[in-house]
């Protein structure tokens, strides 16, 4: 099968936290020279300030990966060039779609040919299937009509720090929850090569993400103090999965689809996971070539495989985010529960290896019991933790920043 990859830019940063699991460097053998730091140590901060150090349930050969996307991105992308992918420089403007979904016809690839040149040149391609991984914008999911999804704006400082302060971040990454730095969303610090990237998102409130940025950085001054802005980052982050992923033989994979999981905000995985999910069930559905797949047979394979080995995580973590992320009592009560054991060891083992923890039924019932009584105390009790007050006026923000797509 032929295979082709298109690449507006060879060189592409996106913005991104950067952090993935210990499954996908197994799964994907991804190169140790490829990871810039391997966390092992977690600190959740809450609205109040307090800090909860997590990791101590981590085996020594357990940790976070966390990487450059322009690292990671262009090593898959050179491995599959290396496997027989033929790479074009170039952007789709558009996609001529079979007529009446025939099952035979092509689909006419219309893109700008850069071939590292600034200026491109029109040129055409037919070819018998068409997987959209182009991002939240996916101009794939736009013309096979996959319908709209609600997103979330993610903003990234990448920050240098002097080497003491890196050391402090050498196996540590950091969390903040907490109204000021995002309404629905946390805030972060994770260790990059050479840098820190600093960063936070929201969903609700998209127009004053950079007040947000603002007390993110604020919330970690004392321990950035003194760093350098080398780039900053922002893009969309899909909040749920596209109404229709596939459409005759065009498949949605990663971010096009909407695979990006409430909570936690991750999707590097699921990206490349799902991508390898439909090659391996449009293969396998050619049988060798020698056939085309039907949209009903990509379906019951790909969206039925995908769905049955992760929808469980996407339904726990978008209970957690409407649970948890609300209110700053709620967030002092889920920084609390991170003070747990049991808790730490179900978070990691559920984001190592990508399955839903939790086989203790007598501890599953104490950590119900625990989070009730932290979520009534932390509502009614305490007088300490800031309000929920908006920082951005919503009318001055329709004056001051242009309309968002």
């Amino acid at each position: 099968m032929e295979t082709y990859i298109f690449e507006r830019k060879m060189d592409n940063i996106k913005p991104c936290g950067g952090a993935i699991p210990l499954c996908m460097i197994d799964e994907f053998d991804i190169p140790a020279e490829k990871i810039d730091r391997k966390v092992r140590k977690m600190l959740m901060i809450s609205p109040t300030g307090k800090e909860v150090p997590i990791g101590q349930t981590l085996k020594p050969d357990e940790y976070i990966g966390m990487t450059r996307r322009e690292v990671l991105d262009g090593f898959l992308r050179d491995r599959a060039v290396e496997f027989g992918a033929k790479p074009i420089n170039g952007l789709v403007t558009k996609i001529d779609l079979p007529k009446g979904n025939s099952p035979t016809e092509p689909y006419t690839l219309h893109y700008s040919n850069y071939n590292g040149k600034r200026q491109g040149t029109p040129e055409t391609l037919e070819c018998d299937i068409v997987i959209g991984g182009d991002g939240a914008n996916s101009r794939v999911a736009k013309a096979i009509d996959a319908g709209e999804y609600n997103y979330a704006i993610a903003f990234q400082e990448r920050i240098r720090i002097n080497d003491e302060q890196m050391a402090f971040y050498e196996e540590l990454a950091e969390m903040y929850v907490g109204h000021d730095v995002s309404p629905d969303f946390y805030g972060w610090v994770f260790p990059k090569y050479d840098h820190v990237g600093v960063g936070t998102g929201t969903v609700i409130d998209r127009p004053a993400i950079k007040q947000y940025q603002n007390a993110i950085r604020a919330r970690c001054e004392g321990k950035i103090k003194g760093g350098s802005i080398i780039k900053v980052e922002a893009h969309p982050i899909p909040e749920h999965y596209r109404p229709k992923r596939v459409r005759n033989r065009a498949v949605l994979v990663g971010d096009a689809a909407g695979y990006v999981t409430k909570c936690s905000g991750e999707g590097i995985y699921f990206a490349a996971k799902s991508g390898r999910m439909a090659a391996e069930a449009i293969v396998m559905l050619t049988k060798g070539g020698t056939v085309l797949p039907t949209e009903r047979e990509i379906e019951d394979t790909y969206l039925r495989e995908y769905d049955a080995k992760y929808g469980p995580t996407y339904a726990v973590l978008d209970i957690l985010q409407q649970v948890f992320y609300r209110s700053n009592p709620a967030r002092e009560a889920f920084v609390e529960m991170c003070e747990s054991e049991y808790v730490q060891k179900v978070t990691f083992d559920s984001y190592l290896y990508k399955k839903v923890q939790g086989n203790d039924p007598v501890s599953d019932i104490k950590l119900l019991v625990g989070t009730v009584s932290s979520l009534i105390k932390n509502n009614y009790m305490r007088k300490d933790i800031p309000k929920d007050e908006p920082i951005w006026n919503p009318i001055e923000s329709k004056q001051r920043l242009p309309a968002s797509k």
